[in-house]
C-alpha cells in the first residue's frame, strides 16, 4: 500500500516545540549567543516556545532556567509534562513487568542500564562508562541502587548506555518487536537507547504540550536531531531535522538546517519559523 503523501509545511507557526541535546545546545552543551538572540525573537513574534527532551525535568531544568521558561515542558520523551512553574501535570511510568524485561534483556546484552524514576536518576555501576559524560549533562549526581526492583513500579525511562553502536542499534529493534506496544524503544543518541511508556513519545508529547497553550497542532513547528524525534518531526505542521541528524531522521523532516554547532537551532527560527509567525500572535494559555 501506498504512502500518503505528507501535507506541505505549516504558512503559519504559534508555537516551536524543541528538542534539547544535539538541537538547541551544541556540543559543549551551551546555548550560544546566536540561539539566545533567535529565543529572544521568537518571544517578540509571539511565537511560544516548548522544550521536550528524553532527559528528565530535574536533567531539563538549568535549560528550562536559561531560556526563562514560561509553559510546559516534557521530560523522558514525554514520560513527564509540567507546568511552568514545574507542578506535575502528567506521568507516564512503565509497567513494572515490562521495566523487568528490558532491564533483564539490556543487562544480558552488557548493556549499562539505568532507570529514572522521579527526580532520581539510578545506576548500579558508578564506574559505568557513559556516567561522567551524563553527569555533566544533567548537572546532578546519580543515585548509586545495588538493585532496580524497589523502584520496578515507577520507572520513568530505563537507559542502556553502550559505546558499542551497532549493539544498541539492534537492542532498539530487538526490545520494540520483543515488548511490541507495551514499550517506546529510541535511541536519543548513538550511545544511548530510551526505553519509555509506549505513550511517553515526543509526537504525542509536543501535541499535549500544544493543547496546554491552546495552540492547534496545525499551527506547531517542531525541531530534533535523533531517532527519538522521528515521530515528532513526521507528526509535526511544521518538522525541522538538524543538520547532524542521521538520514533517516531528516527524511521525517520537511526541512533540514545546519548542525548544532552550526547555529542550526537559531538558522532554523530565522529562516523558517519566523517568517511564518502570525500577526499579533497571541500568548494566552499559559498553564
Amino acid at each position: 500500500m501506498m504512502t500518503p503523501p505528507r501535507a506541505p509545511p505549516a504558512s503559519r507557526i504559534r508555537l516551536l516545540v524543541s528538542d534539547i541535546d544535539g538541537t538547541l545546545i551544541d556540543g559543549n552543551k551551551e546555548l550560544t549567543a546566536a540561539t539566545r538572540a533567535a529565543i529572544v525573537r521568537l518571544r517578540e513574534a509571539g511565537i511560544r516556545l516548548c522544550l521536550v527532551s528524553s532527559r528528565s525535568v530535574r536533567g531539563m531544568r538549568a535549560y528550562l532556567d536559561e531560556i526563562g521558561n514560561d509553559g510546559p515542558a516534557a521530560g523522558l520523551n514525554g514520560g513527564e509534562i509540567v507546568a511552568a512553574d514545574g507542578s506535575v501535570l502528567e506521568t507516564r511510568p512503565l509497567a513494572a513487568e515490562v521495566a523487568r524485561l528490558a532491564i533483564e534483556t539490556l543487562t544480558l546484552n552488557h548493556v549499562d542500564c539505568w532507570a529514572f524514576s522521579g527526580d532520581e536518576w539510578l545506576i548500579r555501576d558508578i564506574a559505568g562508562p557513559y556516567v561522567p559524560r551524563e553527569r555533566r549533562a544533567v548537572r546532578f549526581e546519580p543515585t548509586v541502587v545495588a538493585s532496580f526492583e524497589r523502584h520496578i513500579d515507577r520507572i520513568g525511562k530505563i537507559m542502556g548506555a553502550s559505546n558499542d553502536y551497532h549493539l544498541l542499534e539492534r537492542m532498539e529493534t530487538e526490545l520494540q518487536t520483543m515488548l511490541g506496544g507495551d514499550v517506546s524503544a529510541h535511541r536519543s543518541s548513538p550511545w544511548y537507547l530510551d526505553v519509555t511508556h509506549p505513550l511517553a513519545n515526543k509526537a504525542r508529547a509536543a501535541r499535549r504540550l500544544a493543547r496546554l497553550l491552546g495552540i492547534d497542532p496545525s499551527e506547531v513547528a517542531c525541531i530534533g536531531d535523533m531517532d527519538n524525534d522521528t515521530a515528532m518531526l513526521a507528526d509535526a505542521a511544521l518538522g525541522i531535522a538538524m543538520g547532524n541528524a542521521p538520514p533517516a531522521v531528516a527524511a521525517a523532516a520537511h526541512f533540514v538546517t545546519a548542525t548544532n554547532d552550526e547555529d542550526g537551532w537559531a538558522e532554523a527560527v530565522e529562516d523558517l519559523i519566523l517568517p511564518r509567525a502570525p500577526d499579533g500572535a497571541a500568548t494566552e494559555g499559559k498553564p
